[in-house]
Order: structure tokens, then C-alpha cells, then sequence
């Protein structure tokens, strides 16, 4: 209502309704799709987008959380708590003429037990202080790519296609962007863990030694354990290198990137593959790179942002040395569709919905351009192949070459469904585990 409310800039026309609640979709889902061109909107309603992106953000909303969990914590009169009240106020030696009476013994007894217990009233605290440190590392990140006047990457929200083709030759500002991706997406929880360790070094409070023994009991999602901090830091460089070593290999000498030197080529390729897994910006026309390069991309969109590698664990044992039973599952849980069998569901409606594009225009309108958007919805993402007038089977002298993404040529059925893709994968970690229930054998 917002950005229907506001008026665009000023000489461009109104975006029709269901671009705008599309784009406002888009910005709350941090998707990066666009349908129309980013320069229709005012600057009213980037403001409005901007905060739509903010608020939408999984960081965010995430410390948000933690702010809320902080309060409702209380902490009942227990018994550790009343041996804790005991040991710092023990009770005062008196005596009456003719009559001595003692401090208990089993008070400095079991004080000295309670101390070596792990100090579960430091939770609270060190909620407060999770929360902190999270929104002072949010902070950074942001007055960092602020700085730079451009989007950060944790809520890029810019044109798919020309985003950062303009500055393609710039080496330098893509390597300070470059961090800045991994820090603000797949690698937030390893480096954010990594931040608490040192301030607990230098601080010695106990309440980030907490955190740091007790992340499972913190609830935070994007707090992971030391072990698997590491195995998913160790996983995302494993996929850059791969992407990159592809990329390189098939995309070295194509029109992708022509009129690069070879340093520029390098930097180039590492910025594409890097921005594949979350943020969506791009310095390559993704229309003219290979399919290959393409499947690779939604591959690697489809996956979570925390994805690792994890080793196998071991079958649970119970302490009778019988194996631990599963729980059964309710029949919402059995009956749910896998991510990926979802997405098919999607890919399929939508080329219903393209039939007749798809016969027509089939350079542009083709199932591989068709599931990269699709994937590219899903992930939250927002790459996107574009359409171009130059691949139009029957030229049409009304198509004029504009910088949004495929999605802006759907019909809008197709748009529609889209939508709902954006919401699925904003909201995947529901249903992340779907599927289990079907054997295939």
C-alpha cells in the first residue's frame, strides 16, 4: 500500500499493481527479483523498499528474536539459586551465654560443589550480550557497504543484469565487496562465533564463555557449535574453489568476458561465483554464459546458505545398549514434499502458464531459464538470465530491450506463482526437512 500510495519519479509511468505488490514481495523476501526497472521508483519508494529489506532480513529478524527471548527469560527462586544467595551471605556465627551455635558444614560443602557447577544464571545475560555483539557485527556490515554507496550484500536488493556490470573493470572495489558478501551471508556464523572467541580472550566475561560452551541452549539459529563453524567454513571456500575452477575453465575466453585482462578476468570470476549462493550480483550477462555454468549456478542457489559437509554420525545407544527408536512422525510431516520436488511442482506451472511463449520464443522462454528464475526465487538469490529482444525467433518491432529480470516478460499467472516461490524460500527452514517419509527404492 505504501509504494502504491507514493508516487514514482517524476516522467515515468505507474507500475501496474501486480508489479508493485511483486516488488514489494520481492524486498520483504530479500529476492532481488524485479519486473519493472529500478529507476521507475522514487526515492520515497526506495526508502519504503529499503525498510521492507531491513525488516525482511534474516539477521535482523533473527536479533530481534534473541531481544524477545531475553525478556521472557525468568529466573525462579531455585535451589542452585538459593545456594548461590547462601554462599555469598552465609549465616553469621552467634552465640548466647551458655549457647554456641555453628555455621552449618554442608553450607561451605556444598557452596564449593556449586561452584564448579556451570553458572546457568549467566544465560540471561549472555543472551543480552548475543544479542549485542549480533547487532554491532549487523551494524558494521552495512555502514561498511554504506560507505562504499552501494547496497549491502545481506539486503542487495538492485537490478539483476546491471547491477555491477558497470563496474566490472573495477578490481578494486570487487575485492572489498567480496568479504563483504561472505561475511554478511554464508560465512556469518563461523565469523561470528570467531568474534565472540575474542572477546571473550580480551573481556573475560564470563558470559561470552557461555555463549561459547553453550550455543545449542542460546537458540539462535546462526550460532553454530566451534566444530561445525569450521566444517561450514571449510565447505563454502570448498564450493567457491570448485565454481571458480569451473568458471575459469569454460568462460575464460567467451563473450561473457571480453574486453577484461586477465587479472580483471580472475577478480570477475571469483566476484560471479562468490555472489551465487546468496547476494545475486552480477558482472556478467548470465544469458551468454554456458548452460553448464548455468546448472552449476542453480545448484548452488538451491542450496542452503549453511549448507556442510558434516561427517556420518553414529547410530544413538541408549544406556541398556538398545538402539534409540524414532519418534513417529505426525502426518503433516509424512505427507510433505522435499524442497526440490516442490520446485518441480513450480517449474512445471509455470512452463503451463509460458506455453505459448515457450512455442514461440523458445531462446528466451526455454525450461533451463525458466528454473534458474524459479531456484533463483527459492534461494532468495536473484540472478537471472534477462530477456533480450535479439533472440526473438519472430522479431517484434514493439520489443524494446529493458533492465529487469526474465520474470518482468511473465504473464501474470507466472508472476503470481513466483511470489509464492519467494515466500517458500523465505520461509524454507520449515520445511527443510520434508520428504523423509517417501522411500524410494
Amino acid at each position: 500500500m505504501a509504494l502504491r500510495v507514493s508516487n514514482p519519479r517524476p516522467g515515468s509511468l505507474r507500475p501496474a499493481s501486480l508489479d508493485i505488490f511483486f516488488t514489494s514481495v520481492s524486498s520483504a523476501t530479500v529476492s532481488s527479483m524485479t519486473t519493472v526497472e529500478m529507476e521507475v521508483f522514487s526515492n520515497t519508494q526506495l526508502i519504503i523498499m529499503t525498510i521492507l529489506m531491513l525488516l525482511g532480513g534474516e539477521v535482523l529478524t533473527s536479533i530481534l528474536g534473541l531481544y524477545l527471548s531475553s525478556f521472557k527469560i525468568s529466573k525462579p527462586e531455585t535451589k542452585e539459586s538459593r545456594v548461590s544467595s547462601v554462599c555469598q551471605n552465609p549465616p553469621k556465627h552467634t552465640s548466647f551465654p551458655g549457647l554456641e551455635i555453628e555455621k552449618p558444614i554442608n553450607v561451605d560443602v556444598e557452596c564449593n560443589i556449586n561452584s564448579l557447577d556451570d553458572d546457568h544464571s549467566l544465560k540471561p545475560n549472555s543472551i543480552k550480550f548475543l544479542a549485542w555483539v549480533a547487532l554491532g557485527y549487523f551494524s558494521v556490515v552495512h555502514i561498511t557497504g554504506s560507505s562504499l554507496s552501494l547496497p549491502s550484500p545481506t539486503v542487495a536488493f538492485v537490478p539483476t543484469n546491471e547491477n555491477m556490470v558497470a563496474f566490472k573493470k573495477n578490481s578494486g572495489l570487487l575485492l572489498i565487496l567480496i568479504p563483504q558478501v561472505l561475511l554478511g551471508n554464508t560465512l556469518y556464523p563461523s565469523c561470528l562465533r570467531f568474534l565472540i572467541w575474542v572477546l571473550e580472550k580480551i573481556t573475560r566475561k564470563g558470559e561470552f564463555r557461555y555463549i561459547l560452551m553453550n550455543s545449542r541452549e542460546m537458540s539462535y539459529g546462526h550460532l553454530l557449535s566451534f566444530s561445525h563453524s569450521c566444517l561450514l567454513a571449510v565447505t563454502v571456500l570448498g564450493f567457491i574453489l570448485v565454481e571458480f575452477i569451473i568458471f575459469c575453465s569454460m568462460e575464460w575466453s567467451s563473450g561473457a568476458l571480453d574486453g577484461l585482462n586477465s587479472n580483471q578476468k580472475l577478480i570477475g570470476a571469483l566476484f560471479q561465483v562468490v555472489n551465487s549462493r546468496h547476494t545475486g550480483e552480477s558482472v556478467v550477462d548470465l544469458s551468454i554464459i554456458s548452460p553448464a555454468i548455468l546448472v552449476l549456478f542453480v545448484v548452488m542457489m538451491y542450496l542452503p546458505p549453511y549448507t556442510s559437509f558434516m561427517p556420518v554420525k553414529q547410530q544413538v545407544i541408549s544406556e541398556n545398549g538398545q538402539k534409540c527408536r524414532n519418534r513417529r512422525k505426525s502426518l503433516a510431516q509424512c505427507l510433505l514434499f522435499s524442497p526440490l520436488s516442490i520446485l518441480a511442482i513450480f517449474v512445471i506451472l509455470i512452463c503451463v502458464s509460458e506455453r505459448e511463449k515457450l512455442k514461440k520464443d523458445p531462446l528466451n522462454f526455454n525450461v533451463l531459464n525458466i528454473t534458474m528464475e524459479v531456484v533463483s526465487a527459492y534461494g532468495n538469490v536473484g540472478f537471472s538470465t534477462g530477456y533480450s529482444c535479439k533472440r526473438q525467433l519472430e522479431p517484434d518491432s514493439s520489443c524494446k530491450d529493458a533492465w529487469f529480470g526474465f520474470v518482468g516478460e511473465w504473464s501474470n499467472m507466472g508472476k503470481l506463482i513466483l511470489i509464492l516461490v519467494m515466500f517458500f524460500g523465505r520461509l524454507k527452514k520449515f520445511s527443510i526437512n520434508g520428504g523423509k517419509a517417501w522411500k524410494l527404492s
